[in-house]
């Protein structure tokens, strides 16, 4: 690809800082600006050199290839069908598992109207370890695989938290237990007179905590706890063809939303070489990940 991708990058948390990070390190991708709720309103100052707009401003931006959606979860559909309503394809980093497919089923009808393309689930997990349990099943087709996360944040379960009534700031750590089993662990910095039983019971029935051990802690400060890091330890122990005993494992210590970035930014580019639909980053070919000439990356990867 000779031409520069255009991506906006919608959402200014901490995977939208990361992702304008990584976007800035990429040499086949260009920034056409930024996406915020409040435009220029209270601006960080790194943003001051980039095109800072709200999403009914976009035609601001010009050319738009891909909009990088750096939001919560649970508004992941609505923002991608107005994106992909515009023709612009969309890539976002969606981690409710048990919605994954129903909202591939939704948003493959609006990107097929459009002649646009949308990567859904496209971070670490779900994500690129999505790739690596597809491999792995691959080369042991019975058995079994186990997904250890952490210990560390967990950013998907701290703002689903900080969306509960009375919660003013949390952090979500997610502690294994083994065998692909967890515990979270809750911390809460309530606003005044709110009550932590009340606050407890929305979190732990909330799906994303309803299926795990969930302690709750009220504390005065969230931010003397918190800390991005993370990590996997992916195990499967299976048969190949008919020999028993087959173990593979793969592990990686991470800064959470630095990776959610990268592999947004890379899904961004895949995006662009795909037909129009809705994907899943385990039905893409690897290597439409990567920058450069196919025939380098094959001489210098296989």
């Amino acid at each position: 690809m000779d031409k520069k991708i255009k991506v906006a990058i919608v959402g200014y948390g901490n995977i939208g800082k990361y992702a304008l990070q990584a976007a800035i390190e990429a040499d086949d991708i260009v920034v056409a600006g930024i996406i915020r709720r409040n435009g220029m309103k209270d601006c960080p100052p790194e943003l001051m050199g980039y095109k800072v707009v709200t999403e009914d401003m976009i035609d601001e931006l010009g050319q738009v290839d891909v909009a990088i959606l750096a939001t919560p979860t649970r508004s992941v559909e609505e923002y991608a069908k107005r994106f992909l309503a515009k023709g612009i394809n969309t890539v976002d980093s969606f981690d409710i598992h048990t919605q994954i497919v129903d909202l591939r089923r939704s948003l493959d009808k609006v990107a097929k109207e459009h002649g646009a393309v949308s990567i859904i689930s496209a971070g670490w997990d779900p994500g690129s370890d999505s790739v690596v349990r597809t491999l792995m099943q691959s080369l042991a087709p019975k058995g079994i695989t186990y997904t250890n996360f952490g210990p560390g944040r967990s950013m998907g379960h701290s703002v689903c938290v900080r969306s509960k009534a009375g919660v003013r700031d949390a952090l979500s750590m997610t502690i294994p237990v083994g065998e692909g089993i967890h515990r979270r662990m809750v911390y809460v910095e309530l606003e005044e007179g709110a009550n932590l039983e009340e606050v407890t019971k929305a979190i732990k029935t909330d799906p994303y905590f309803a299926n795990d051990e969930t302690h709750v802690f009220q504390v005065d400060s969230v931010d003397e706890l918190n800390d991005v890091g993370h990590g996997v330890n992916l195990v499967r122990k299976g048969v190949s063809g008919q020999t028993h005993n087959q173990l593979f494992e793969f592990n990686m210590k991470i800064n959470n939303p630095a990776l959610t970035a990268q592999v947004l930014i890379n899904v961004a580019r895949a995006s662009m070489r795909q037909q129009p639909g809705c994907y899943t980053m385990i039905e893409i070919p690897v290597i439409d990940y990567l920058p450069g000439n196919r025939e380098e990356i094959i001489r210098h990867l296989v």
